[in-house]
């Protein structure tokens, strides 16, 4: 990580000493080695620091591309496969071709042998063993630290927790969410790894790491735990969890607006390539050329020239070309762009650009320079340096409309109107017309401005229309070349558990329904 280049000696015998669990048997608790030689790191406050770092690398992930990396089933990706789990599962993006496990998301087929599915989620298991590690230890921290160093840690578990419990976890309570380890378990405690907590069980201990957090960090990092991001994300948790604490997550809103620290940049395109801007609440960083840490995702989102190893993935939809028609103002060039033939074809209704192929723009290798036709992408477009975004702050602004409309379907008060108006604002849009949002309103603006941030599919899910705007997506009569499938279904909505970790558990993990 970018943050971590004058202390990379640090984490050396740690990441090593965690990384042990790429090869374990079990990946929610690797034991016994992993155990004992964390039980000879933590020896100072430096180490407990060092273990810190370690929890961002496991966000982070290992870059495909860098040299000796390419069998997905022995490294952990963190992060870098999330668009296909979020974007490829939502109306948004897709994968060019059918071949291969990466487009089994984009066709509502993807089963619980899928490899990029169990790296996502022995990637997240992964944040949470480190992060428990670091609390079992913190003793060894400095007295003044420690508070601080455990919330960080609660953070960047809950963090992990979210994702799996939205993915993977079952409103089916007999069945359960996920299983919710919050210690380095014994290696005999099977019941305890592979049990599968309610979900308003693991949402409660989502909740509780995130108020220690937001308890105890100040906004002292982008690139790591804030006090902003854990009341951002917990907002987030609120309107998520099975009954929505729409109170809580409009009260954590309006605490982030009134504080200031954070705005909206002039240029939508500083978001992105202004790195570490006044935007930006949490992110996971990136360096470019570096192999152990840089990224492959932004050249697999290239297709017209191929940059990646696949044929092209998180490819736009032309249902969300016709929403940034509609609703993208000048947030549509920096979004997505087209090449060829593509880029000449028009909308009949608004003559605007409705390209068939179009590739995500927001996040192009770095070092991009289409003037140049030998090197349009930079000369090192695998081991990108593009950062991830998390959360910011048009986010924030648009949950707080949706706290504020607290289900009903329609805002209007003047501070949803504020809010809402802001972000339209800044793409060059007129403010509300009528001075009532409706959900329909609010969702088609969440869509365009987070298209590619792997947020729709949640939108989808929180809003809960999910079911019908799939259903209708599916439905839709492309041509081949587009291959959206019919093949959708609510069971869709969940991710299977991993068959490896039902193996591992010896018939304790049970299955969600349909798979």
């Amino acid at each position: 990580m970018k943050y971590l280049k004058n202390i990379k000696y640090l984490i050396v015998a740690l990441t090593g000493m965690m990384l042990i669990s790429c090869d374990a048997d079990e990946f929610l608790n690797p034991l016994p080695d992993t155990a004992i030689a964390a039980d000879g790191f933590f020896q100072s406050d430096e180490d407990v620091l060092a273990g810190i770092y370690g929890i961002y690398d496991a966000i982070q992930g290992v870059n495909e591309n860098r040299p000796n990396s390419t069998n997905n089933s022995t490294f952990n990706r963190g992060v870098q496969f999330e668009y296909l789990l979020t974007e490829h599962r939502s109306d948004n993006t897709r994968s060019a071709t059918l071949e291969g496990s990466r487009a089994d998301f984009h066709r509502y087929v993807t089963d619980a042998n899928n490899i990029q599915s169990e790296d996502y989620y022995q990637s997240m298991y992964e944040i949470i063993f480190r992060a428990n590690s670091v609390i079992s230890y913190i003793d060894a921290a400095d007295p003044a630290n420690i508070a601080k160093y455990t919330a960080e840690a609660k953070f960047l578990r809950a963090y992990a927790y979210f994702n799996l419990v939205r993915l993977y976890g079952s409103d089916n309570d007999a069945i359960g969410g996920v299983p919710l380890v919050t210690a380095v378990a014994e290696s005999n405690q099977d019941d305890l790894l592979f049990t599968r907590e309610a979900k308003s069980v693991v949402y409660a201990q989502i909740v509780a790491d995130l108020q220690e957090a937001i308890a105890n960090l100040d906004n002292s990092y982008k690139a790591r735990a804030s006090k902003a991001a854990a009341q951002g994300i917990l907002a987030k948790v609120y309107l998520s969890q099975p009954t929505p604490n729409y109170i809580g997550a409009k009260d954590l809103c309006e605490a982030i607006i009134a504080d200031g620290s954070f705005n909206l940049q002039t240029d939508f395109n500083d978001v992105f390539y202004n790195e570490m801007n006044s935007e930006v609440m949490f992110v996971i960083r990136y360096e470019f050329a570096e192999p152990n840490e840089s990224q492959g995702f932004s050249s697999e989102f290239t297709s017209f020239i191929r940059q990646g190893r696949q044929d092209g993935l998180n490819i736009v939809n032309p249902n969300l070309v016709a929403a940034f028609n509609e609703n993208g103002g000048n947030r549509t060039a920096v979004s997505y762009i087209a090449f060829g033939e593509d880029a000449a074809l028009t909308d009949p209704d608004t003559g605007l650009p409705a390209p068939q192929e179009a590739e995500v723009a927001k996040f192009l290798p770095q070092g991009t320079d289409f003037d140049n036709p030998d090197f349009p992408y930079g000369t090192n477009a695998r081991l990108a340096g593009n950062d991830w975004i998390v959360l910011r702050y048009a986010d924030v602004l648009l949950m707080h409309v949706e706290a504020i409309m607290a289900g009903t379907g329609a805002a209007n008060t003047l501070d949803a109107l504020s809010s809402f108006n802001a972000v339209r604002n800044r793409a060059g849009l007129a403010n509300d017309a009528d001075g009532v949002i409706t959900q329909e309103e609010l969702l088609l603006e969440r869509r365009v401005e987070l298209a590619f941030e792997n947020q729709r599919f949640f939108d989808l899910l929180r809003f809960g229309v999910a079911d019908t705007v799939l259903q209708n997506h599916s439905a839709e009569d492309n041509d081949e070349d587009i291959t959206v499938y019919p093949s959708y279904n609510a069971r869709a909505l969940l991710l299977p558990i991993p068959s490896r970790e039902i193996n591992l558990s010896k018939g304790l993990l049970n299955q969600n329904p349909g798979y």
